[in-house]
């Protein structure tokens, strides 16, 4: 890969409500919900920052001013805010995100879903790097097997074909489930409306073109849902 297509930018999804998180969620953002000693999305930030990304985009919505207080607390990189005053769902939310950073090649993760590198390198993000291609690809997706999931609920969504092409299963009888983590090409939002719509759109389109690719998460993933998700992993990692 041109090192010219290694992403120096990343967006992170905040703006969600965390209903199955509730009460948790009552007076708390999801993504500040305390996940091994510290707010989830701090972990996405450590991580971003680590791989050298220098600006990343957070979007804000459902308590968004807590949110923003707490990242604006960091000078280690440097965080912007795209704001919605009306959720625009996380194909819109990123659409309009994006006008922040520049059109290259970009990071993507979610703000309320941790993931752990076992202790060897490279960790996920610097293999999600060296498998970026964008000459085949406009999205890569980081893939956790629903069989290594044992301390939350997994559904299989995807399959990693031999070729590399990531499958959804509409029945989510796949072996793995995507962690919300991912590099995509900007260009995926040609023609896209600037109101609502979900970002599975054009994973479903990318995948049909022939141009979604799946890579297997060598490390941990939990797929926080419920307060009882929070607790049980966290006791876990104590």
């Amino acid at each position: 890969m041109a090192v010219s297509q290694v992403p120096d930018q990343a967006f992170i999804l905040a703006a969600g409500k965390g209903e199955r998180m509730r009460p948790l969620t009552d007076t708390l953002p999801k993504p500040l919900i305390p996940y091994r000693g510290k707010p989830i999305i701090d972990h996405a930030l450590d991580k971003l920052q680590k791989i050298g990304v220098t600006r990343v985009v957070i979007n804000l919505h459902y308590l968004g001013d807590m949110i923003k207080a707490h990242c604006q607390g960091r000078d280690d990189i440097e965080i912007l805010f795209s704001e919605e005053e009306d959720l625009l769902e996380t194909g819109g939310g990123l659409k309009k995100g994006l006008k922040l950073l520049e059109g290259k090649p970009t990071y993507i993760v979610n703000g309320d879903g941790p993931w752990e590198d076992f202790q060897h390198v490279p960790h996920a993000m610097d293999r999600l790097t060296a498998q970026w291609d964008p000459a085949k690809m406009d999205i890569l997706i980081l893939l956790q097997p629903v069989k290594r999931m044992s301390l939350t609920s997994g559904v299989g969504d995807y399959t990693i074909l031999e070729n590399g092409q990531a499958k959804r299963s509409k029945d989510q009888s796949g072996t793995h489930m995507f962690t919300g983590v991912r590099i995509l090409s900007p260009k995926i939002f040609e023609g896209t409306p600037d109101g609502p719509f979900s970002f599975l759109d054009l994973m479903d389109r990318a995948e049909s073109q022939g141009r979604l690719y799946g890579l297997e998460h060598d490390g941990d993933w939990h797929h926080l849902s419920t307060p009882e998700d929070v607790a049980r992993v966290n006791a876990h990692y104590k």
